[in-house]
Parts: C-alpha cells; sequence; structure tokens
C-alpha cells in the first residue's frame, strides 16, 4: 500500500485520499447558465408530463378523494401529517384497540340478540 502512495506521489499524482474535500466540490461546479426562456431551448412542454404532474389551478375542483371531507377531517388530517413516526403508530394502536373494543360490544349484543330471540323469522 506505502508503495503505491509512492509511486503516485512520485508521478507527481496526488492519492486520492489527500484531495481536500472543497477542491473537489469546485471542481465539480459548472458555471454553465442556460437561459431557459428561450423558445429554441425549449419549444414545448414534454409530452406527458402534465399527466404525471399536473400544474395546480386555483379554478380547479378538487380532487376525487377531497371531495367529501370537511374543514374538521382536513384539520384532522393535517395533524396525522405532523405526527412523527411514533406518534402515527400510537394513533394507530388506539383506532387497532378501538375496533377490538367495537368487536366485543357488537359480540355481546349480539349474543344478547340471539338469547331474546330477537333474530327469528316470524312466519306469517
Amino acid at each position: 500500500m506505502a508503495a503505491k502512495q509512492n509511486i503516485t506521489e512520485q508521478e507527481g499524482q496526488a492519492a486520492p485520499d489527500d484531495i481536500p474535500l472543497t477542491s473537489l466540490e469546485e471542481s465539480l461546479l459548472s458555471l454553465e447558465k442556460l437561459d431557459r426562456a428561450s423558445p429554441e431551448l425549449w419549444p414545448e412542454q414534454i409530452p406527458g408530463v402534465s399527466e404525471f404532474a399536473p400544474m395546480q389551478n386555483p379554478n380547479q375542483s378538487p380532487p376525487a378523494w377531497n371531495r367529501g371531507l370537511t374543514k374538521d377531517d382536513v384539520v384532522v388530517m393535517q395533524q396525522l401529517a405532523a405526527l412523527s413516526t411514533s406518534g402515527l403508530i400510537m394513533e394507530v394502536k388506539k383506532l387497532h384497540d378501538l375496533a377490538y373494543q367495537l368487536g366485543l360490544e357488537e359480540a355481546k349484543e349480539m349474543t344478547r340478540g340471539k338469547y331474546l330471540n330477537i333474530f327469528s323469522r316470524r312466519n306469517r
């Protein structure tokens, strides 16, 4: 390994570990400026891009998934979006526990209805 470093130093080249990071970044910097307003350089939008990344238009109706939501729903969505990963996991656990409790209550009410014979069909 030392022999390889000696060879590169003798040839007048620095070893890759000896080059400071700032000079490496400066050597990769491009000073070329593109005039993006020129119609010759950018004659038209790339076909199909608007399907994948549509531009937001203020006069546009809300997306289909957002049509039935109230302001409270949007606030809850924003609160959930602001949660950390662990906070979101805790919310999912709370929902899981709530669903489990509702399932137990439903089973209890179904059993009660069975014993009270309210599910039997009446012959007419």
